[in-house]
């Protein structure tokens, strides 16, 4: 199937581990096959051109499926790179000729991130290694992609200040710690716990349940559910958690 040799689709996958917020990258390695020895070595995000007869929301679910796995996640496009310098470092102009692609087409990428909880997700090896990064430890990227990395942390705490999606990050069943937590950390900031569970009460769409944390070494906790249905039939006004 011919790909469209200008428009790209990169995703930035999410996922929260109850310690770190983590980004999905996918290493990117260059072999001299005369000489046979490894030219360099080093990370992307997952991307790749789009079909031409292709719906961009459909080739980003592709991509994820194609290199991951990954079926059925929360997916949103955030924002278009198309910057003319953004695949002219000497390394993406290596890698570039060796795949057979003109390092001097100018190629615009559609922007996506995912969310998921890294328990739920189970890596496949689609042909390249993939690996869970903690967000503040991803290095140095391949072509642009540190700054779609950056931009979609942006967008990421812009949609949580205003709709529910972080509970995306979190497992089914979760607790208000795990709630807390994945707060702070991709806000960068820390909450009053009596305050925060306040909030957290008078939002009827985090449904209690009959049931405790199993298997951990502190007292067990209370477990939640987020209810979609409820958020939507209940909502009257826009959502802001950080109020």
């Amino acid at each position: 199937m011919e790909t469209n040799k200008h428009i790209s689709v990169d995703c930035v996958v999410f996922g929260y581990d109850s310690q770190n917020l983590n980004v999905l990258l996918v290493k990117r390695t260059l072999t001299d096959e005369t000489k046979r020895f490894v030219v360099f070595s080093d990370y992307t995000l997952p991307g790749n051109h789009v079909y031409e007869d292709e719906k961009i929301d459909d080739a980003a679910n592709r991509i994820l499926l194609d290199l991951t796995g990954f079926e059925h996640v929360y997916l949103e496009q955030f924002k278009t790179f198309a910057d003319s310098e953004r695949l002219s470092k000497p390394l993406d102009k290596l890698w570039l000729k060796n795949i057979g692609r003109d390092p001097s087409i100018r190629v615009a990428s559609i922007g996506y991130f995912a969310l998921t909880a890294t328990n739920s997700i189970h890596l496949e090896w689609k042909g390249r290694e993939v690996k869970w990064s903690p967000v503040d430890q991803v290095g140095k990227l391949g072509f642009d992609h540190n700054q779609i990395l950056n931009d979609a942390l942006i967008a990421l705490r812009n949609k949580m200040k205003h709709e529910p999606v972080g509970f995306e990050l979190l497992p089914t069943k979760f607790s208000l710690t795990q709630l807390q937590r994945v707060y702070e950390k991709i806000f960068d900031t820390t909450f009053d716990k009596r305050n925060f569970r306040k909030k957290i009460n008078r939002m009827n769409y985090v449904v209690p349940l009959n049931e405790k944390q199993t298997g951990v070494s502190h007292k067990p906790a209370q477990l939640y559910i987020f209810s979609k249905d409820i958020y939507e039939k209940t909502k009257t006004e826009q959502f802001d958690f950080l109020v």
